[in-house]
């Protein structure tokens, strides 16, 4: 490695497999609960972490600000709000009629603000705009990159520790908020 020369890998170099992480940031802290770690990504496993979100604190108000991504607005997280929100109507058939027939309609019903359980969707192309995405960016940085793991169960522990690392020793509450200032000040005589 040096300035300008592009990093390379040896050819020993053995790919064990990937996992994915799902993660939630509370805001009032800004620590990381009840991360999933498991090898897909898919609507169902989407709407098991929301569940073990959710069961966190049962009761509570839960908001999850989220991306457009397909499996958060599936017709599995919609079926698992009306349940544990306690709505009873029909929600229609997937692709069909009603609540489940398109992404859109699933994407609205489940950013209702009148849920206990809703989702906020940021615009398209501002990933940024989502605290935990710059969290993300934490955990690539100071542990992933140039990193070296034996197995996937030595990548989950190791995301395991640094989040538990984290949160004991980083994590502080997210000032989310943004007041604008003048682009310049106006001089004495106006």
């Amino acid at each position: 490695m040096g300035p300008g020369r592009v990093q390379k890998r040896e050819f020993e170099y053995v790919r064990h497999g990937t996992l994915c992480l799902m993660a939630n940031l509370e805001v009032w802290c800004g620590c990381v609960i009840a991360p999933t770690i498991g090898p897909t990504r898919t609507e169902e496993d989407f709407k098991a972490h929301v569940e073990q979100t959710v069961n966190t604190d049962p009761q509570a108000g839960w908001v999850f600000i989220v991306d457009n991504l397909n499996t958060h607005q599936s017709e599995a997280l919609v079926l698992y709000v009306a349940a544990a929100c306690g709505i009873e109507e029909d929600l229609g058939q997937k692709e069909k009629r009603g609540v489940l027939s398109s992404q859109a309609s699933r994407a609205q019903f489940l950013s209702d603000p009148g849920h206990r359980i809703r989702f906020v969707y940021t615009p398209k192309h501002s990933s940024w705009l989502n605290q935990i995405e710059i969290w993300f960016s934490v955990l690539v940085r100071k542990l992933l990159r140039r990193s070296s793991f034996c197995s996937l169960e030595d990548l989950k522990q190791r995301i395991l520790r640094f989040i538990d690392y984290f949160n004991r020793t980083m994590a502080k509450p997210i000032d989310w908020m943004y007041s604008p200032r003048p682009l310049f000040e106006p001089n004495a005589t106006g």
